[in-house]
């Protein structure tokens, strides 16, 4: 048994994010299970690049004290056993000519994520069809999801229901996609608990449909609410000193920063200091807050100038 956290090496991790991993690691030794961290570096053209973001990502967690109790995976080293699931999946799959433009203008109105489902355009088109539309853009893969209704539990909004569309298995890039490396993912290294930010929710019933189709059971999910910025908008590098670095430039150091993670998630009073053990400790999952955090930088020269030692 395991749970995960797996950031994208697109930027450094914020607050917002270094709080899920830390509820991530706190689910995960709460309930026995181990705790590993997985890159998702799929984008080939930003896979050199992702390196060294990766790597300050891994630091700052370690910093925290969030460290895998196996290896890290990264996906960009996992092509083979994507490449092996799409094999299983193959009769349910059929290309897809659609531009991102051609979608939003088709498709019902965005999920909460910003995801939109696929309407069917490409459904079922004829050979000929498929053939002429292949000689102008190469096209995406999709899976027939017979707009299944899947239903999963999260441990904090409860049942959530949602019908599966024809989703993109693979990107017409031929980069495998988001949803079905998550997936393989999960099931291959065991992960049967998964935490992560509340504005992926929706997308847990596609994921745990997928893993049905793959002979697998879907994950435990957990989705944690997000942080946010003074204005009510997630929080982003541009809300300055957000970052582990950001802060350390403002007077923080990293147990200051978990102290005020805890205290966002009501495990530690303002200004405390605090010990991974101790808050394992006091962690209950039915206490979590349920809101948004908004985060208020005015909070920071509390824990710069005023650290009590518990």
């Amino acid at each position: 048994m395991a749970g995960r956290f797996a950031p994208s090496p697109t930027s450094a991790l914020h607050l917002g994010n270094l709080r899920t991993a830390l509820v991530a690691w706190l689910m995960a030794r709460r309930t026995g299970r181990q705790f590993l961290i997985r890159v998702e570096d799929l984008d080939a053209a930003r896979v050199a690049a992702a390196a060294g973001t990766a790597r300050q990502q891994l630091s700052d967690l370690a910093a925290l004290g969030l460290v895998a109790d196996q290896p890290v995976a990264w996906q960009s080293q996992r092509l083979e056993g994507y490449a092996a699931a799409l094999e299983r999946l193959r009769p349910l799959t059929y290309e897809c000519f659609c531009t991102r433009r051609e979608i939003a203008q088709a498709a019902s109105a965005p999920h909460g994520d910003g995801y939109r489902p696929y309407p069917g355009t490409c459904r079922d088109l004829d050979p000929l069809q498929r053939a002429r539309l292949r000689a102008v853009r190469p096209p995406a893969l999709r899976i027939r999801a017979e707009r299944a209704v899947m239903a999963v539990h999260d441990e904090w909004a409860g049942t959530v229901t949602g019908v599966v569309d024809d989703f993109v298995l693979v990107r017409n890039d031929g980069v495998p996609a988001y949803n079905l490396a998550v997936v393989v993912d999960d099931l291959d290294q065991g992960i049967d608990q998964v935490i992560r930010g509340d504005d992926l929710l929706t997308s847990s019933p596609r994921q745990a449909w997928l893993a049905g189709q793959l002979g697998g059971s879907p994950p435990q999910y957990g989705h944690v609410p997000l942080a946010l910025n003074q204005a009510g908008h997630r929080l982003a590098k541009r809300d300055g000193a957000v970052s582990l670095a950001d802060l350390a430039a403002v007077g923080l150091r990293a147990g200051d920063v978990l102290g005020l993670l805890a205290t966002s998630l009501g495990l530690a009073a303002q200004g405390e200091t605090v010990t991974l053990t101790r808050l394992v400790e006091r962690f209950d999952p039915a206490a979590l807050p349920r809101s948004p955090w908004v985060v208020d930088p005015r909070t920071y020269a509390e824990y710069a100038n005023n650290r009590s030692i518990t």
